[in-house]
């Protein structure tokens, strides 16, 4: 299994770009104008690569219980994986949080994993101000090289981590932004050789900017706040594994959240909460790609940071219906009891042309104290695979200054 996996890996990122889409079996409908399937009559499948997916995977169980939502949700710590402006309207005066998720358990693996650690300190004369740090690892577990005729050519542990520091500040009470700086590593088979070429680890940085806006409410007898996130994360410049000058892009993604808490009385509260997002990144061609002399780039690669982010809104080959097939969407729901038990459920769904993952997820929290502790499971609604299927992961939180104030972990 080891030596599939290192197959996958090494297929995915030495594959030029027109033989991925050689998969997709589409022709050009001459009435409709648009590319189909001829097999279905539907959409072609056309998902967006991009290198180092791991920074889109959610780090922690309280947001993986919930479908994934988190843009605009209580503040935490690993509201830097979100959107970094929520942290000075945290409950805390300072946070540290720590995941750890199983990744392929149900392909009997058990050294593949990814591992998040985070944390924030509020500070100025009101807490208005505050700034994280955060550690995001994933191990892709031990890997059997090989040569191109079979040959054994030792072991080798491939992985990937991203290192961020982030500063947020209120703007007014109800108001404020954030940014975040990261360097990002990708150590996928450096020293090794495939196809006559010799692979080195991928580097590049990125940053985030963010913005949310609360408002507290009333709702019959009811209080409650509604929450608004936007977010741009992983604005970077493209990154490589070789010494060619064809770069992939990183996963650049704008998400949009919206979330309503509501404190149904003294002892329980409710929380809905809402996520889009899409990824800021072009979208490969159907027709076979032209490629640059230059380079042997595929021409939709040759885009620069900030056209690549601006173009990938109305580039799709099929027109405005497939760039909103490329919106992924979040659905999450959290009830609390005494600030001290929660039972969490959502849902994730992503259109079947653009990945299909779809999946409802279900999870529990407990705090006490200043400790918390979350737990998740996913279960998958559609024949796509997911490396977390019927996977229970979990987070431990720890809430200092002005702990006991809120239930939220």
């Amino acid at each position: 299994m080891k030596k599939i996996l290192w197959v996958f890996f090494t297929t995915l990122l030495l594959t030029q770009s027109n033989e991925l889409l050689a998969q997709f079996d589409c022709e050009f409908n001459v009435q409709t104008g648009e590319y189909i399937n001829p097999s279905t009559g539907g959409p072609c499948i056309n998902t967006i690569i991009t290198a180092v997916p791991f920074l889109r995977i959610t780090p922690d169980a309280r947001s993986g219980a919930m479908g994934d939502v988190g843009i605009a949700t209580s503040a935490d710590p690993n509201a830097m994986h979100f959107n970094t402006s929520k942290l000075p309207f945290a409950d805390s005066d300072f946070g540290v949080s720590a995941t750890y998720t199983p990744w392929l358990r149900a392909l009997g693996l058990t050294d593949v994993y990814m591992a998040y650690l985070s944390a924030y300190g509020k500070f100025g004369d009101r807490g208005e101000q505050a700034a994280g740090v955060g550690l995001r690892y994933f191990s892709l577990g031990q890997i059997n090289f090989t040569n191109d005729n079979g040959d054994p050519q030792g072991t080798g542990r491939p992985n990937e981590f991203e290192l961020s520091g982030t500063y947020a500040r209120q703007l007014s009470d109800n108001f404020s932004v954030g940014i975040a700086a990261k360097f990002i590593y990708s150590n996928l088979a450096a020293d090794q050789v495939v196809g006559g070429i010799e692979i080195k680890p991928g580097i590049t940085g990125a940053a985030d900017i963010s913005f949310t806006f609360t408002k507290p409410l009333k709702m019959g007898g009811m209080k409650g706040r509604t929450t608004t996130g936007l977010a741009i994360t992983n604005i970077g410049p493209k990154i490589t594994y070789t010494n060619s000058i064809n770069k992939d892009y990183i996963p650049t993604n704008l998400g949009l959240g919206t979330a309503l808490e509501l404190d149904l009385d003294e002892f329980n509260s409710l929380t809905f909460a809402l996520d889009l997002n899409k990824l800021m990144v072009p979208t490969p061609p159907i027709d076979p790609v032209d490629l640059d002399p230059a380079d042997g780039q595929p021409d939709y690669k040759q885009q620069g940071l900030i056209g690549a982010m601006f173009s990938s809104f109305g580039d799709a080959p099929n027109g405005f219906g497939e760039e909103m097939r490329e919106f992924s969407f979040s659905a999450g729901a959290e009830y609390w009891y005494d600030e001290q038990f929660a039972v969490r459920t959502g849902y994730y769904w992503e259109h079947p042309t653009k990945g299909n993952r779809q999946f409802f997820t279900v999870g529990l929290g407990v705090k006490y104290s200043i400790f918390g502790l979350n737990f998740s499971y996913l279960v998958p609604t559609s024949n796509q695979r997911n490396p977390l299927d019927n996977t229970l992961r979990f987070s431990l939180l720890f809430d200092f200054g002005q702990a006991g104030e809120s239930g939220e972990l």
